[in-house]
């Protein structure tokens, strides 16, 4: 009697299901909130600091301003790199970073020199931000992320 042996067929990794990965997933959203995990952190631990700039800005009361936008960032950030009601982090992580663009980047009034080419560069990289923080969201409110934690 012969017997046949099944073997099966494993497709290698490709470059789409290694992106889709959970640990990839985590490190390409950590990545995305890098900037709000660093300056949260930041204003914790130089909380003089971070009042000084919520004043500069004239966000005042600034303590209060202060304390609120460390927990602000950090919390969303938490949102979206766990998969916790990931489409409210991203939102609110994309609407935050528009106000705070328009608020300290006003590249237009500056006179011409390296500052307002600064300026200008930071401007247009936070709106490329925003746009990740919606599709992050749009992936998420379609379903086309998970919404369980990454």
């Amino acid at each position: 009697m012969t017997t046949i042996t099944r073997f099966e067929h494993t497709t290698p990794p490709t470059r789409r299901n290694v992106l889709n990965g959970s640990t990839a997933k985590v490190l390409m959203l950590s990545a995305l909130c890098s900037a709000y995990i660093q300056g949260g952190l930041t204003k914790l631990l130089d909380f003089e600091g971070a009042i000084q700039e919520m004043t500069h800005f004239g966000l005042l009361p600034a303590p209060l301003f202060a304390a609120g936008v460390i927990a602000f960032e950090l919390v969303t950030s938490a949102m979206v790199i766990t998969g916790f009601h990931r489409l409210a982090g991203a939102l609110a992580l994309a609407a935050f970073t528009l106000a705070a663009t328009f608020i300290a980047l006003q590249f237009w009034t500056m006179p011409e020199g390296p500052a307002r080419t600064g300026a200008t560069n930071a401007f247009f990289e936070h709106l490329g931000l925003v746009a990740a923080f919606l599709l992050v969201a749009g992936m998420d409110a379609s379903g086309q992320t998970s919404k369980k934690p990454a």
